[in-house]
């Protein structure tokens, strides 16, 4: 049977799920709203895309959906969650991989979700919500002095989680979540996750399926939301990441599913909101008594970018199938399998980004075709426009390059040896040089441990 799939989303998330839909051999043709110029790069078979159309609009989406006759829409953006298109497609009868506007709360209001975590006893910071920024001054003014993060109670673009030092900072954090607009009305204050050793926690994402009632893992990934290097500078949507993460060792895994994923899954059950689509957990990993614990950074209602961009290329199910089985509300039948590769991807960025990028603009996009070429690469395009055969930019982080490899050394290399063939007029591309850098240095650690032991 031939069947057709809408993706709904822009990014190269979207341009992954495209290119996994179209490996079916159920699906004859992939729909992406709005999509991008080069979706249709890594497949043979038809990708139609709506430029014009945004994740948002409904009634355009439900319009697309009768005249295509489209048999499963995969909703990977978080807008359109808000918005409610997954109510309303389902209550036309179309097959649907994502959660409800209600169910979606757990990502849309971080306020919301955080009260959740506290009803169902999931490891979380503490945290006030302020619904004013005199509120965030009187309660950070009644703290000791010590590091924070303030954080957007809407929805963002990945961008509205701020850090501060210490005090100080986090009074001129709250200041800055005026330009978030509406998103920003409510906000929250955080502790700064660290061990009781004062050590650092280390960032992990973790990717369920979920029908409702029960879930399977899909597959970790390990972020790297900084603009810079050495992960400093503002937070993005994410300039690349790594799987699987070395620290999500088989203990640690243990925890995040009996502590958090149960917890979350059960509860929304509990609470009259059932749970369908994807889940990403953002999870930290902090030492506490010598033993890592996770804890709940934050929830998203549908894939990661661009983790996205890792885990589904190595998924071998066929994720029509999946998809079908999640819509119809049991996955009790499908027994997920992985290619058990290291994927690394790394963003390419118009410099600037995430702050003011306009002067790139326009700017034309030089070796993607030639990238595109490299052995174990792929390359997943977001904002990018094509003209006759050459490549403009056209938004801030404009491609995704994934190298794959036995392990994360090799994938990085494959990735950063593909990432240098590329550039933008004018000098003016962006990327980070380290993505993947702490597994990479624990391989090197093993590596050279056991070149001792052999001597």
């Amino acid at each position: 049977m031939r069947n057709t799939v809408l993706v709904v989303d822009g990014g190269g998330r979207g341009a992954v799920l495209v290119d996994k839909y179209a490996q079916s051999e159920h699906v004859d043709r992939v729909l992406a709203v709005p999509g991008n110029d080069l979706m249709k790069i890594n497949t043979d078979k038809s990708v139609i895309t709506y430029p014009k159309v945004k994740t948002t609009s409904v009634r355009e989406i439900l319009e697309i959906c009768v005249q295509e006759k489209v048999n499963l829409v995969d909703v990977a953006q978080d807008n359109a969650v808000e918005a409610g298109l997954l109510d309303a497609l389902v209550e036309k009868g179309i097959p649907t991989v994502g959660p409800t506007k209600k169910a979606g709360q757990i990502e849309w209001d971080k306020a919301w979700a955080r009260e959740f975590g506290e009803r169902h006893d999931i490891p979380q910071p503490c945290f006030k919500v302020c619904s004013s920024p005199q509120e965030g001054f009187d309660y950070i003014e009644s703290q000791p002095n010590q590091p924070w993060f303030i954080k957007a109670s809407g929805l963002a673009e990945g961008k509205g989680a701020l850090p501060a030092k210490n005090n100080e900072e986090a009074k001129q954090q709250i200041k800055e979540m005026a330009r978030f607009k509406k998103a920003g009305e409510v906000f929250l204050i955080e502790q700064w996750l660290r061990g009781d050793d004062d050590s650092a926690g280390e960032e992990f994402s973790s990717y369920i399926f979920s029908d409702g009632k029960n879930y399977k893992i899909v597959g970790h990934a390990q972020d790297h939301k900084r603009v810079n290097n050495f992960d400093v500078g503002e937070n993005t949507g994410g300039m690349g990441c790594s799987t699987p993460p070395l620290v999500l060792e088989e203990e640690l895994l243990t925890k995040v599913e009996r502590t958090i994923l149960d917890r979350v899954i059960n509860g929304l059950h509990q609470e009259g909101r059932p749970y369908k689509g994807v889940l990403y957990l953002g999870g930290m990993a902090v030492k506490e008594k010598s033993e890592q614990v996770p804890y709940v950074v934050e929830f998203n209602a549908r894939w990661g970018d661009p983790e996205a961009e890792v885990i589904l290329p190595g998924l071998e199910n066929d994720l029509f199938e999946v998809g079908m089985a999640i819509a119809e509300g049991d996955l009790s039948s499908i027994q997920l399998k992985t290619d058990s590769r290291a994927r690394v991807v790394i963003a390419g960025a118009s410099k600037g980004y995430p702050g003011n990028y306009q002067n790139v603009k326009g700017k034309q996009i030089f070796g993607l075709n030639e990238a595109r070429k490299y052995p174990g690469v792929k390359i997943y395009s977001a904002g990018i426009n094509e003209q006759g055969g050459r490549h403009f930019a056209n938004g801030g982080r404009l491609f995704y390059i994934v190298g794959e490899g036995n392990n994360a050394i090799e994938a990085r290399q494959k990735a950063y040896e593909a990432m240098s063939m590329v550039s933008i007029d004018g000098n003016n591309l962006h990327y980070r040089t380290d993505i993947g850098w702490r597994d990479v240095q624990r391989l090197r650690l093993q590596q050279a441990l056991s070149l001792s032991s052999a001597r």
